[in-house]
């Protein structure tokens, strides 16, 4: 997957360059995070650091079971600088991402899908292939709706109820005007496959 960035590099870096690249970096993780279409990360082999940064700006994960995953900093003299310390407590809790970023340790596929790291650990040397079956199942649904759905977690997951309740009741809208929901509904009444055209 990926160890990280490469430290001998850095350290010939300036203080602006640094400031220069963490602007670069988490606008590009945002554009991930912001995209329509679900991201979904292959994790085998290390995905330390800036790697399991990458891994957390994904919707999904799926890990090989010989994979390790981590955000190892702090071993190195820094913090996370690609929005672990933002991403990581938002799925898996405070007390866990503090346990991991503050022990800088590795973290181990079957550890990882039980503190909901990671969504599913694939067969050994499997893990593009779950990823891609994990991404025909969900392309398998409405597009339309799969993008609503995700926006919608996306954008209400952190708000209080009602302005949360407020973001759903919006993205609800958009597949309830859609031909896809009226195909989704002719083909269910008629027992076949829906024929989606994400529109």
């Amino acid at each position: 997957f990926c160890a990280g960035a490469n430290l001998k590099e850095r350290r010939g870096w300036t203080e602006d360059d640094v400031r220069r690249w963490l602007v670069e970096l988490h606008a590009a993780m945002r554009e991930i995070e912001r995209c329509p279409k679900p991201w979904i990360a292959a994790i085998n082999g290390l995905a330390l650091g800036g790697g399991c940064e990458l891994a957390l700006v994904c919707d999904l994960r799926v890990m090989d079971p010989a994979a390790q995953i981590g955000l190892t900093e702090t071993k190195v003299g820094v913090i996370p600088g690609g929005g672990g310390t933002v991403r990581l407590p938002r799925l898996v809790g405070v007390g866990r991402a503090k346990d991991l970023i503050l022990t800088a340790r590795r973290v181990e596929a079957q550890e990882a899908l039980q503190i909901g790291l990671v969504n599913r650990i694939s067969a050994a040397g499997d893990s593009v292939s779950a990823a891609v079956a994990l991404g025909n199942e969900i392309a398998a649904n409405a597009p339309v709706a799969v993008s609503a759905a995700k926006a919608s977690v996306d954008e209400a997951w952190d708000l209080p109820v009602d302005a949360a309740l407020e973001r759903e009741r919006h993205h609800y809208e958009k597949p309830l005007l859609s031909e896809d929901r009226l195909e989704g509904l002719s083909a269910f009444a008629e027992k076949r496959p829906p024929k989606w055209r994400g529109k």
